[in-house]
């Protein structure tokens, strides 16, 4: 994969983060296993992140990330992480390799609202 950073629009669709990405073959791909909870705390200051919000992520660290998600082990081809700052984990599905051509060691991420016309 070529970007440093990625980004994908996650939103609630029924009581669930998910995100579309069609350039990767995605649709409402869930984000389950801890990750929403990661995501709550990601997007507590940002209004309606329900309806939509910006995450930025990478496996390098970038100026104003807020959260860095440390690998932690493999499970069902899937991969947890652990966010220490906040004491919570979560389980990434093999979408994961999507984005990463490997597992990456660290994930930094950013939530940022949408900038609605």
């Amino acid at each position: 994969m070529s970007n440093f950073l990625m980004v994908i629009f996650p939103y609630r669709y029924e009581d669930t983060w998910v995100f579309d990405d069609k350039a990767v073959g995605l649709e409402k791909e869930p984000f389950v296993c801890g990750i929403p909870q990661m995501i709550d705390n990601l997007v507590e200051n940002i209004p309606n992140a329900d309806m939509g919000f910006k995450l930025i992520f990478s496996q390098n660290p970038f100026p104003g990330y807020q959260a860095e998600l440390i690998h932690s082990q493999e499970e069902y081809g899937g991969h947890w992480y652990r966010w220490q700052e906040k004491e919570k984990e979560g389980w990434l599905c093999p979408a994961l390799f999507r984005y990463f051509n490997l597992v990456p060691n660290k994930i930094y991420c950013k939530a940022e609202k949408l900038s609605r016309k």
